[in-house]
């Protein structure tokens, strides 16, 4: 099974180099890989013992955020090492200031492990919610270095419960502790006899409630909204846009703000193509020269850039969240904190927060065009929207308090 493993990894990083051909992303990730190791050893101090947060994407890094801050305002002289798979997280995030160093990932290798736990000495290592990589855990099981995955998520149809998992659940064992969102992921642990793991709930709760309180004013954005109602419409594709088309045609008192899941220029044009008129770009809007008047007279602002959209819900009344058409909806959390009426398509089924917002009336479900019609008109009526906004906010914050539970235990199975 390892051998297969080896052959598989060696096997996606050859299609990724033929993907970097002609996809940007896939580039920045071969790219930002190319002599990693050598950066890493001339750029850290060897003397140093790190403190290592490995985050998948910018979404892993947003949900354990909470984790890193709080440790570092507790123990300010620790230095972190922060490593991200994706080029989604790295390219947002190589220059936030309390990492002493923020690198790729090194591929998932026997001797990649080996030299870069040798390099970075770490004291212990915490992995957001999944990503699970054998050279990397056994290298730390070896060198009896704590890992905790916090803000797991397990579910019956990964390999870890199959028949065939047993390299799977190997992985699973070289981890000191794990930090679970809920019951069902503690018992499928408990049935693979992994009793190392409590519920401590999702760290993602903290994160954006510490937002809600604290976010960063963008005041082009509320000149743009003109004190009218808005629709803030967070991580869209192509088939969440067509419907918003209709919406905004239907309702030309709103304001409506779409940031795009995929900002580049082949989305954005395809984008624009279905506005047509009446719309502004984010970068053309902080760049050009406009009169006021002009600003206050365009209904939709177009983000074409990746970061704002957490800051962009402070300013709206009812939010759409992406990705119910495609592969699943995105992160309903940032704007059920700011107290937002959420609407997203149909598949949500494996998050747990969009089935609890839907259930105590939060959040509402379409399926095409017609029901995004009819749920909108229903938030028209103030009674309704305030009703859910209510409900949507106190959810969150009756969820907050991972952090805290994580960082005691870790602070009792250390000494720092």
């Amino acid at each position: 099974m390892l051998f297969l493993y080896n052959i598989t990894i060696s096997i996606y990083f050859l299609l990724i180099q033929l993907f970097a051909i002609k996809s940007t992303k896939a580039r920045l990730w071969i790219d930002g890989r190319k002599d990693i190791l050598l950066k890493i050893e001339r750029k850290i101090d060897k003397n140093e013992k790190y403190v290592w947060f490995h985050f998948a994407s910018l979404g892993e890094f947003e949900q354990g955020r909470p984790v890193l801050e709080h440790f570092k305002f507790k123990h300010p002289n620790e230095q972190v090492i922060i490593t991200f798979f994706s080029p989604s997280g790295y390219e947002i995030r190589k220059n936030y200031e309390l990492a002493a160093h923020i690198f790729y990932l090194p591929i998932d290798t026997k001797a990649n492990a080996q030299k870069f736990i040798r390099l970075i000495n770490p004291k212990f290592a915490v992995f957001t919610k999944y990503e699970y990589w054998y050279h990397y855990f056994r290298e730390l099981n070896r060198n009896q270095i704590p890992l905790y995955i916090i803000s797991g998520i397990f579910r019956k149809k990964q390999p870890f419960f199959k028949w065939y998992g047993n390299l799977h659940r190997e992985m699973l064992s070289f981890v000191s502790y794990f930090f679970v969102q809920n019951p069902e992921s503690l018992d499928l642990l408990k049935s693979i006899n992994m009793t190392n793991a409590v519920i401590s709930g999702d760290t993602r709760f903290d994160r954006v409630a510490q937002n809600a309180l604290n976010p960063r004013k963008l005041e082009n954005v509320e000149t743009f909204c003109d004190h009218k109602p808005v629709v803030v419409a967070g991580s869209t594709w192509l088939k969440d846009e067509e419907l918003l088309i209709k919406l905004i045609e239907n309702y030309p008192d709103w304001k409506f703000i779409i940031a795009p899941h995929e900002t580049d220029q082949a989305h954005i044009k395809n984008l624009t193509a279905l506005l047509r008129t009446n719309y502004i770009l984010y970068s053309e809007y902080v760049t050009e020269s406009r009169q006021l008047e002009t600003i206050n007279n365009v209904q939709t602002l177009v983000i074409d850039n990746i970061g704002m959209l957490s800051s962009l819900y402070q300013y709206a009344d009812i939010a759409y969240i992406g990705g119910g058409f495609g592969a699943g909806i995105h992160n309903t959390l940032e704007a059920a904190a700011f107290g937002l009426p959420v609407i997203f398509g149909p598949n949500y089924y494996k998050f747990q927060e969009a089935k609890d917002l839907l259930s105590i009336g939060a959040a509402f479900t379409i399926n095409n065009s017609e029901q995004l019609q009819s749920c909108f008109s229903e938030l028209q009526n103030d009674i309704n929207r305030i009703a859910a906004s209510k409900q949507a906010k106190n959810y969150v914050e009756t969820k907050t308090g991972a952090t805290d539970i994580i960082l005691k235990h870790i602070a009792a199975d250390l000494t720092l």
